[in-house]
């Protein structure tokens, strides 16, 4: 604990709040997870635009959202991992526009826009993650993604400087954003169309019924562990190489979609992806396809700071 108190010591004093040694599984879909060094809580994005032009620049940083595609190794998160809170939660809405803060749920301004009767982002709810995600991610389904709505992006940059970024300046493409890891997104501007509110929770409520039957939502899972490869699906190459109800220790590739990996109880972090490594070797041993990662990985293997202990 003396290494994490020191570390707190040598960060600005700011409103939000620091925790130290705090354990990262409660905040991860997979409930699996090392400790974090220090957490810190933003009190809003002042406070945070504060930390990040103080902080010690040797000092690494993580963001998590909800944990509902992030794998968080068994070992510790060394530096401090940012969690929007409260002050990152504003919804307004402005004619066929929504100003929204990164904390916001997916699903939350999903049924948000069905109270205003604005279409356009129906597919938010069948993401199980933050708006602050889903700009890293571009994430998206059922045929529409971040980048069909977008209007603009407010970010900070490693220097706490606010930078409004158009959909252009944004480089969405599939999965994936052109912005540097190292930028924090603190909320969006999407663009909707006026529609009928009875039609909106209709098409919403399809696609939630539509995942509950497709997706192994009410498991210990991360989302889809891989990206799909162009002009093919993760899952069927899965499934083709043979990894339906893979398992290893307590990590499983799913029966019900075998593109989610779940925790049947007990299983560690190094399990979960030790057997997404396996998967990757056996698609690409039969197809030739190298998948590439969709969930996001934080933090050292209880191994590696073993070793650090050892040579220290």
């Amino acid at each position: 604990m003396k290494a994490q108190e020191n570390l707190i010591e040598r960060l600005p004093k700011v409103r939000g709040s620091y925790n130290a040694n705090v354990a990262l599984g409660k905040y991860v879909w997979f409930n699996v997870g090392g400790p974090a060094e220090v957490i810190y809580k933003p009190a809003d994005t002042d406070d945070l635009s504060f930390f990040l032009k103080e902080k010690p620049r040797d000092i690494p940083i993580n963001v998590i959202g909800v944990g509902s595609n992030l794998l968080v190794r068994d070992g510790l998160v060394p530096g401090v991992v940012i969690r929007l809170g409260k002050g990152f939660n504003n919804i307004a809405f402005h004619g066929n526009e929504v100003d929204v803060g990164a904390a916001v749920l997916d699903r939350t301004l999903a049924m948000c826009s069905v109270d205003e009767g604005l279409e356009g982002i129906e597919f938010l709810a069948g993401i199980p993650g933050t708006i602050g995600g889903g700009l890293r991610m571009n994430a998206g389904c059922y045929g529409t993604e971040m980048k069909d709505v977008v209007s603009a992006v407010f970010a900070l940059d490693p220097r706490g400087t606010l930078h409004h970024l158009t959909l252009e300046e944004m480089g969405f493409s599939y999965r994936h954003c052109g912005i540097p890891e190292n930028w924090i997104f603190i909320g969006a501007r999407l663009r909707l169309r006026n529609g009928k509110s009875s039609i909106i929770l209709e098409k919403i409520t399809k696609l939630l019924e539509e995942r509950e039957f497709t997706q192994p939502v009410r498991s210990r899972t991360g989302g889809s562990t891989f990206a799909n490869p162009d002009g093919m699906s993760a899952w069927e190459l899965i499934d083709q190489a043979g990894c339906r109800g893979l398992r290893i220790g307590g990590a499983q590739v799913s029966e019900k979609h075998c593109n989610f990996l779940i925790n049947t109880g007990d299983a560690t972090a190094e399990e979960i992806e030790t057997l997404a490594e396996e998967v990757q070797r056996r698609v690409f041993e039969t197809s030739g396809v190298d998948l590439r990662w969709e969930i996001r990985r934080i933090g050292k293997s209880a191994s590696e700071v073993e070793m650090s202990v050892k040579a220290a």
